[in-house]
């Protein structure tokens, strides 16, 4: 069985900059704390963390949304990659952004991991990062 995972989070920044952010391999890199590719040309390949996180970008509308096809290491050989579909939006508030994500696809064996890990590897390292870099302004 395959599951689909929605996530929403708020940030203190633009959403164009947090596309941007997310859009820039050095940037990716230093707020997740490991090495990226990506790149907004339609069948480009993307990887996070190293190469533990591998896809392909399908689809780049900017600054509003990426589509990437996408697996991580964990998926079995025989899974079929999922479909990551992210947005962004601005906040009522000035200065914040909003992330939709929604990833669908995922398998079940490897649910519990991919769903804590944008939590744990991607949200929570990217306020964090948003956080020392205001505090160096």
């Amino acid at each position: 069985m395959r599951s689909t995972i929605y996530k929403t989070v708020v940030l203190p920044a633009s959403a164009a900059s947090l596309f941007d952010m997310y859009m820039d391999p050095e940037v990716h890199a230093a707020f997740t704390g490991a090495a990226a590719k990506v790149s907004d040309e339609p069948g480009s390949s993307f990887e996070a963390f190293g190469g533990l996180l591998l896809g392909t970008m399908l689809q780049v509308v900017r600054p509003r949304l990426i589509v990437q096809s996408w697996r991580s290491v964990n998926f079995a050989e025989d899974d079929a990659d999922s479909t990551l579909i992210i947005s962004f939006t601005e906040e009522a508030d000035a200065g914040e952004g909003r992330i939709d994500l929604v990833h669908l696809d995922v398998p079940e064996s490897d649910f519990q991991g991919v769903s804590g890990g944008w939590e744990s590897r991607y949200f929570a390292p990217w306020l964090d990062y948003l956080k020392a870099q205001s505090a160096e302004t």
